[in-house]
């Protein structure tokens, strides 16, 4: 997905990666049928079979939404994916020849809930959407109204999120590398495509640990409530999510237990 007008400098590696996403979500699902090649495309509606998502395989479709041209997708991207939901229309369009490959909506949601990766991806993927449509968002804005959000450089050593801060945004690093320290003392990793700074916001507490960069990083910043919209709308992802993150407190649960063990008199 490309927006129209200006873009900030991040967004080409960021889109690039999006656009790989949904060839890995489909990974292992047979298409419900042979590609379809259509010339000039104008609505959903008119391709075949219904309740259906595409993925291009060739050529380019522009979006406009309430009668304004706002996005274009290619190569890679899937097309249908707001069918069924309570949106704005959003019209396709394509004034050149399109090649899509046609999956059953239904087959395609339970095949990525079947699998806890591809739930992961799915989250990326519509979190990395929605955050260059929010920062779009922000550069239509006066510069006086604009929320802290979208994206951000950290130098080694920079502190992304501090202990005892107040839990805002949830942060997912996009290149580069952190580590987790509480007290000074560092208890894990933070690797790229990793959530971080999640567990706060659902508590609602501050922050219990301090994420330092160890190389240079690339961090996509999420609003508190702009996750927590996302949680709500999207109830096996944010399940996935919480799953996850427990895994993690059992996993520091056990070292703690084991350390205990050793010092031991």
């Amino acid at each position: 997905m490309y927006l129209l007008g200006e873009q900030p400098t991040y967004a080409d590696q960021l889109i690039s990666r999006l656009q790989g996403i949904p060839a890995q979500l489909l990974g292992g699902l047979s298409p419900s049928g042979e590609p379809i090649s259509v010339y000039c495309l104008y609505g959903l509606s008119e391709l075949e079979p219904a309740n259906h998502l595409f993925l291009i395989q060739k050529g380019m479709v522009h979006a406009q939404v309430e009668g304004r041209p706002l996005f274009y997708l290619q190569e890679g991207d899937l097309l249908g994916m707001r069918q069924g939901l309570d949106l704005p229309e959003c019209l396709y369009t394509s004034d050149e020849p399109v090649t899509l490959i046609p999956y059953r909506r239904s087959d395609v949601f339970r095949h990525i809930h079947s699998n806890e990766q591809r739930q992961e991806l799915l989250l990326q993927y519509l979190i990395g959407q929605n955050a260059l449509l929010s920062d779009a968002l922000v550069r239509l804005k006066p510069q006086e109204v604009r929320p802290s959000t979208g994206f951000k450089q950290f130098a080694p050593g920079e502190e992304l999120i501090r202990q005892g801060d107040e839990a805002d945004h949830v942060f997912i690093i996009i290149e580069g590398h952190a580590e987790a320290r509480v007290n000074d003392q560092k208890v894990g990793d933070v690797c790229k495509d990793e959530i971080f700074g999640a567990m706060a916001v659902f508590t609602q507490e501050k922050r219990n640990a301090t994420v330092v960069a160890t190389e240079p990083c690339t961090v996509m910043i999420i609003p508190k409530d702009q996750f927590l919209s996302l949680m709500y709308s999207t109830p096996r992802i944010a399940h996935n999510l919480i799953e996850n993150m427990a895994r993690r407190i059992d996993l520091l649960n056990k070292e703690v237990t084991q350390l205990r063990q050793q010092i031991k008199p």
